[in-house]
């Protein structure tokens, strides 16, 4: 099964390449911008019987390597 992983930095955490981009843009003539946020995404095929083995795998990937807990959130999409 396809699996897709968004990982975002949870809420209150500062993302510095976010801002810079925000800044880049309002400097680029895009003075509309905000809030800019970033995400990074996975996309792996997970070879499991059904979508409950799949997301099971696929949130264990999550808390041991993909995503870091106390910064981050993340989202899983099965395909």
């Amino acid at each position: 099964m396809r699996v897709k992983v968004a990982i975002g930095l949870r809420p209150g955490v500062l993302d510095p390449e976010a801002v810079a981009i925000e800044r880049s843009l309002k400097g680029l003539g895009f003075p509309d911008v905000a809030n800019v946020k970033r995400q990074k995404i996975i996309e792996l095929d997970v070879g499991a019987p059904d979508r409950e083995a799949a997301l099971t795998a696929a949130r264990a990937m999550c808390e041991k390597l993909l995503a870091n807990p106390v910064i981050e959130s993340y989202t899983i999409d099965i395909a």
